[in-house]
């Protein structure tokens, strides 16, 4: 299906408070028989790119990156620095590298997970160098548009500013928001082959984003889990469904 880049001004009030919650689910995690890799599929070896969502590093997927390794796959931490910039520019000047990085050390194409805005990115890699993609995982990101926390909406417009001033006529005036015309959104409207699988999970608790932008549409694609946004990337439930779908 194509994909639908638009951004909605609309208030939609999201339950933000229950990010707070997050930590939960850490606990639940290593807890989980599916944390020691009991009952699910071991992975073939093949690469896997995590990218962070807006805001957020490197440093907050330890966790995942350690269990993919211990589930027989090679991951690579994204090398993006902090998500707060411009996409196009993360893209082509440190996460371009690391997808080829992984493709030439494994001598395969490589899966990208990303979370929140990093599904963003996943998704628009996927569009532009399918030849390199063999799956995409998203976490909770809102590839169909962008309705947002007031909170949020906030931070990225202060981001927003913050590129415009780094970078001035280097990107387009409209970066960073869903009318820009750059080619991330062009990549990222593409669509995906029918050979790359495409797994979108999300939680209709999400407090930072709107869960009904976070889907393909397409049922056997599409994955809900009970949790936070924040809390995604240590779902337990959300490790069960990458190790059934990324083999």
């Amino acid at each position: 299906m194509r994909g639908v880049v638009r951004e909605d001004t609309g208030t939609y009030q999201l339950p933000i408070w229950q990010e707070a919650l997050f930590g939960i689910e850490v606990l639940l995690l290593h807890a989980a028989p599916i944390y020691y890799g009991v009952g699910v599929p071991r992975g073939d070896g093949s690469g896997v790119v995590i990218i962070p969502g807006f805001l957020g590093s490197d440093f907050y997927l330890v966790e995942i990156y350690a269990w993919l390794l211990r589930m027989g796959y090679r991951p690579y931490f994204s090398g993006i620095g902090v998500n707060a910039d411009c996409p196009n520019l993360l893209i082509r000047n440190r996460l371009q590298a690391t997808i080829e990085r992984a493709c030439d050390e494994t001598g395969n194409k490589v899966h990208l997970l990303g979370h929140s805005l990093g599904g963003l990115l996943a998704r628009a890699v996927a569009g532009a160098r399918p030849d390199q993609i063999a799956s995409v995982v998203t976490l909770g990101a809102p590839f169909r548009g962008t309705v947002l926390h007031p909170r949020v909406k906030q931070a990225v417009e202060s981001v927003r500013q913050q590129i415009l001033l780094n970078h001035g006529n280097s990107v387009l005036p409209d970066c960073y928001t869903g009318r820009c015309t750059c080619s991330f959104l062009d990549s990222l409207r593409r669509d995906m082959p029918p050979t790359m699988r495409a797994t979108a999970i999300y939680s209709r608790t999400d407090g930072i984003v709107d869960w009904r932008y976070c889907v393909t549409g397409n049922p056997a694609n599409d994955f809900e889990v009970t949790g936070t946004h924040i809390g995604l990337i240590f779902n337990p439930t959300v490790y069960r469904v990458i190790a059934q779908r990324l083999p």
